[in-house]
């Protein structure tokens, strides 16, 4: 998608930038677009610490006059000193591993210019924004043909589980990563390797080593020379070696989950079956975001689940802050729920200002209840806590009356008939919708009776004869108060407390009888 996206941006004369965050990545993707352009007068360019600074300069010459179409590069593709004649379409790979400071420096890049991100495990708060509708969001879910999902195993580390795993690889002439995740101590554990299985020749690769040293251990694995390469995470991203197909992970637990799920995709990358060993210390205690992560990569080994296990990330490490630098947390400031809420009113009123329209008119009214009430979720009805916290969300989101409708329908599916309790919390999100549906600004209990406000405002929208004709069908329980603010109390004197929240209810659906149709309200204008 990515190659076909910067073909049709390279035909329309436009220049095509492909940021990618390591130098092996930059040389895969630079011979693969080689390879698929072969037949096409582009000008493809690699920029990464494996050119000599006279090639680059070359190349950033190229890229400023014009004769460059294709750009490919790492970090150093954002430096000042690389400037676009025409730059028309920015793709950015493995965009999880680009931080905020980076990605600041890509909007400068990117003004006009469109901007494709590709990642199999995005970020919280990527993700969030996606979800939110700040970015559109595809998700390609089709695997390649010929392909076995991974077999997983997360187990304490043993030195006879390595050997074993690496001997059986080897009889299959394939080859294995051995991921070791500290520079200090790497020879080490590649000498280790060897000792415990003397047939494989080891290699060992980290980012640390020249490029030249780097590059040639690289091309040496992949022409077969070494059968394990004991190296650091430099191999999360962008490795693609089909013979691999044994991955053999060392202290799992200090990693994040997105990263265990890249380094589980650098196997499996052919028509045999892969083996992926998450190993932690023998007989130490995970922490419990350890324990969720492992859970979780174990959980997800069919094909193309990256999406599912970015959003079990969303879940345990939170949306993030997109005001500011956390990738993942909360925003304290404001709270979570009103943030989001806030921001999917600008998104709205944005999206309908670019589309030309007149932007809506985003409802202010976010109307106060305060009622004495059973209003819960009994732990009879919901056991499971998680499913608990879900259901509470749903209610909180009511927004219409008919969410409300659908989440009674759903919960008598799922959990059975409602208590009354459960009632009583779907009621109350209920006269929420209603009171941002009539600008009510509160609905308090005084007593035994009840006493709600209308919005000042709303004076002009409301027929004072039918609200005083609405009001006597409620056998003298509905009072009417004017002044700047209707004030309008329900005496609820000799009923329960949900008889008289249902009276409420009630009176509220039948209240816009009471509201002035739109002729009328043009009539007083004039």
């Amino acid at each position: 998608m990515a190659i076909r996206a910067a073909f049709k941006a390279a035909i329309d004369g436009k220049q095509v930038a492909v940021l990618v965050p390591t130098t092996i990545l930059a040389q895969q993707h630079y011979e693969t677009f080689r390879e698929r352009f072969s037949g096409y007068p582009f000008n493809i360019q690699v920029l990464s610490r494996f050119r000599s600074k006279k090639e680059q300069t070359e190349t950033m010459k190229g890229v400023k006059n014009g004769t460059v179409d294709v750009i490919i590069g790492t970090h150093r593709s954002l430096s000042k000193d690389v400037q676009f004649k025409d730059l028309g379409l920015l793709i950015v790979d493995e965009e999880q591993r680009f931080g905020v400071s980076h990605k600041e420096k890509l909007k400068r890049l990117k003004t006009n210019v469109d901007v494709l991100t590709l990642t199999a495990t995005p970020i919280p708060r990527t993700l969030h924004m996606s979800m939110l509708g700040v970015r559109d969001l595809s998700v390609i879910e089709t695997p390649p043909e010929n392909r076995f999902p991974v077999q997983t195993y997360v187990v304490e580390y043993s030195m006879s589980l390595v050997r074993e795993a690496i001997e059986r690889e080897l009889a299959r002439e394939g080859q294995v990563y051995y991921l070791y995740n500290r520079v200090q101590g790497i020879n080490q554990m590649a000498e280790q390797i060897s000792m415990l299985v003397p047939d494989a020749r080891v290699a060992v690769a980290h980012g640390q080593m020249s490029e030249q040293e780097l590059e040639k251990t690289i091309l040496d694995f992949l022409d077969g020379e070494f059968d394990v390469l004991v190296s650091t995470s430099i191999i999360e991203t962008g490795v693609d070696i089909p013979n691999v197909n044994t991955l053999i992970v060392h202290d799992a637990d200090k990693m994040g989950l997105s990263q265990l799920y890249q380094l589980r995709g650098r196997v499996g990358r052919s028509n045999r079956i892969a083996y992926a060993y998450f190993t932690y210390q023998r007989d130490k205690v995970l922490t419990e975001v350890a324990e969720k992560r492992s859970q979780a990569i174990k959980e997800f080994t069919e094909l193309g689940s990256g999406f599912k296990i970015a959003m079990r990330d969303l879940a345990i490490r939170g949306a993030g802050n997109l005001l500011g630098a956390e990738q993942s947390g909360f925003i304290a400031s404001v709270g979570f729920d009103l943030y989001s809420q806030m921001l999917e009113e600008e998104i709205r009123k944005r999206k309908k200002e670019i589309g030309g329209e007149q932007a809506e008119e985003v409802k202010p009214w976010n109307t106060t209840i305060d009622i004495s009430i059973d209003a819960y979720i009994p732990g009879d009805y919901i056991y499971d806590s998680v499913q608990k916290i879900e259901i509470y969300k749903k209610v909180a989101a009511i927004k219409t009356l008919e969410e409300a409708a659908e989440l009674h329908d759903e919960l008598v599916d799922r959990f059975g008939d409602l208590p009354q309790a459960v009632h009583n919390l779907l009621t109350v999100a209920r006269l929420k919708v209603y009171g941002s549906m009539y600008a009510i600004e509160s609905i308090s209990q005084k007593g035994a009776d009840f006493e709600f406000k209308v919005h000042a405002d709303q004076n002009g929208n409301l027929d004072g004869q039918k609200l005083f004709q609405l009001a006597n069908e409620f056998d003298n329980r509905i009072k009417l108060i004017g002044g700047p603010q209707i004030h309008i109390e329900l005496k609820g004197k000799g009923l329960q407390p949900e008889e008289t929240i249902a009276m409420l209810e009630r009176f509220l659906v039948q209240y816009k009888r009471a509201l002035k149709s739109k002729g009328e309200l043009q009539d007083v204008a004039k």
